[in-house]
């Protein structure tokens, strides 16, 4: 059994006991989370999709870890004759989520 579901703009297939990545959720450690934007669930009997979601589908994982991820360097520059260069650094806040169970 598998599902696919929609959080932070991005799409995932989840299985249970799979751990993801993905933007940051509020929440401490250890607390219980329920995605209910869910796309597709795929079962032994067959395939639920959604239009755009499936009713009464949920997705229950518990948050493990709150952080950042790597850092990114972004580097703007100009023509050389400008003598403009910019550099900075970003580091993507993320939530792992570890999935309980997949509930239709």
């Amino acid at each position: 059994m598998y599902a696919i579901v929609e959080t932070g703009g991005k799409q995932y297939k989840v299985a249970p006991g799979d751990i993801i990545k993905v933007e940051k959720i509020e929440g401490e450690i250890g607390q219980m989370v329920e995605l209910e934007k869910v796309l597709v669930v795929a079962q032994d009997t067959g395939v639920n999709i959604g239009n755009p979601y499936v009713e009464n589908a949920k997705v229950k994982a518990v948050i493990e870890e709150q952080g950042k991820g790597e850092k990114i360097i972004v580097f703007k520059y100009k023509n050389k004759r400008k003598q403009s260069r910019r550099k900075y650094g970003h580091r993507q806040l993320f939530t792992a989520l570890r999935i309980e169970s997949v509930e239709l």
